[in-house]
């Protein structure tokens, strides 16, 4: 996958939306794409283990956990999980937990932050529908690419 997305924004200014630049690359790939699912949780990473547990396809699952910082919504196990069953990478409005595990894993991870205290497992949640963070609304279908500089947002695929 070659593309940076600096060269997104020159090449599809009035294409694209860049993302507060709020969150740390915990992953093993610095660099991913793809379009984007939408999960919407609090403190509870139950529905994230299910939708993980589901074939990835080439997405980017965009987790908004409310920008918690108290509990971790992703840990190694769900980052591996995430790897093996196809998801591009993960964009997590929380933090994540098992830091060096992740960066193991050969795909993009994204939180604002790292915490060691595990979340709720109940499974609340809402998939699927548009979430709000970082100045900008994802939705379903919408395409995300991250790099090193930052995520860029585009309602369509940008590169071949």
């Amino acid at each position: 996958m070659k593309f940076t997305t600096s060269d997104l924004c020159d090449a599809f200014p009035a294409a694209v939306r860049v993302a507060q630049p709020a969150f740390k690359d915990y992953g093993g790939a610095s660099r991913f794409a793809g379009p984007i699912d939408t999960l919407q949780v609090f403190e509870d990473n139950g529905l994230v283990a299910e939708v993980l547990d589901t074939a990835g396809r080439g997405r980017v699952l965009v987790l908004d956990g409310g920008g918690s910082i108290r509990t971790a919504l992703v840990g190694g196990r769900l980052a591996k999980l995430a790897h093996t069953n196809g998801w591009a990478g993960l964009l997590v409005n929380g933090c994540v937990r098992d830091s060096v595990e992740i960066r193991e894993v050969p795909m993009g991870v994204l939180a604002l932050a790292t915490s060691p205290r595990r979340s709720g497992k109940a499974g609340n949640g809402q998939q699927g529908g548009s979430v709000t963070f970082a100045g900008l609304t994802f939705s379903p279908g919408q395409h995300l690419y991250a790099d090193e500089d930052g995520i860029v947002l585009a309602e369509r695929s940008l590169i071949e």
